[in-house]
């Protein structure tokens, strides 16, 4: 990663914000087109940026040779060093209009039809993440099944306030997770939570089918060793139009 060209970017105003960083709109000097700026700041070791950011870097740059309309492109990525162990990474994204959320604000009532609904807040994370256990590609199946969900009811599945209702609101849904699936290296005990069974699906989704509903409880499996994957998702009878096995 290269020094960050500042004066080619020129911020307009903030879009959102959230854990891991800011987005600007901003425009590009240069072209004169308007990008999007991610400002992430990140801790350094004694080799530079965290592996992890550099795995991320790469994997954007992988997806933008694909030049899906359905993906953001990533333009550029610049690293400035803040202090002794911390830098800041800024991303350099193709500007999108508007994002799911202000899409769905604006669908008419019931709700995107079924054919649409086939194409990191805290509401959308998962349980690994928000008991700070180690974690890997399934929590993007388990963010990928709250959108689902979302996309029927127009409103996030899981409004919680703080990790531990988060957690809690979760488990109002798919119930208390089994004592062998609680991970071991977090500091929050399973017993810090009460005791309930796991509710129908259609109580919490009413506009969800019998296999939408499948296929969330497989999105939203508490293990992520459990978890299905992406490929195994797209092989699920929702897409296929077949009865879920029972």
């Amino acid at each position: 990663m290269e020094q960050c060209p500042v004066t080619q970017y020129e911020p307009v105003a903030e879009i959102g914000g959230g854990a891991y960083g800011t987005v600007y709109k901003a425009r590009d000097s240069r072209s004169g087109k308007f990008v999007a700026l991610k400002n992430v700041r990140v801790h350094r070791d004694e080799e530079g940026l965290p592996a992890s950011t550099v795995r991320e870097v790469a994997l954007l740059k992988r997806l933008g040779r694909f030049d899906h309309p359905n993906i953001v492109r990533l333009y550029d990525v610049c690293a400035t060093t803040r202090a002794d162990r911390e830098a800041k990474v800024t991303l350099v994204f193709e500007h999108v209009d508007q994002d799911l959320k202000t899409y769905l604000e604006k669908a008419p009532s019931p709700g995107l039809p079924a054919e649409t609904v086939k194409v990191v807040t805290l509401w959308y994370r998962a349980p690994e993440v928000l008991l700070q256990s180690t974690y890997a590609t399934p929590v993007d199946m388990w963010s990928t099944g709250c959108i689902f969900a979302e996309m029927f009811c127009r409103r996030p599945l899981f409004c919680g306030k703080s990790e531990v209702d988060q957690l809690g609101k979760i488990f109002d849904m798919t119930g208390l997770p089994a004592e062998e699936d609680w991970p071991e290296d977090v500091t929050l005990p399973r017993s810090a939570f009460t005791n309930r069974p796991p509710q129908l699906v259609t109580n919490f989704i009413p506009e969800i089918d019998d296999l939408g509903a499948s296929l969330l409880l497989e999105l939203l499996t508490f293990s992520p060793m459990k978890r299905i994957s992406a490929f195994k998702a797209l092989e699920h009878p929702y897409f296929l139009g077949q009865s879920p096995e029972v």
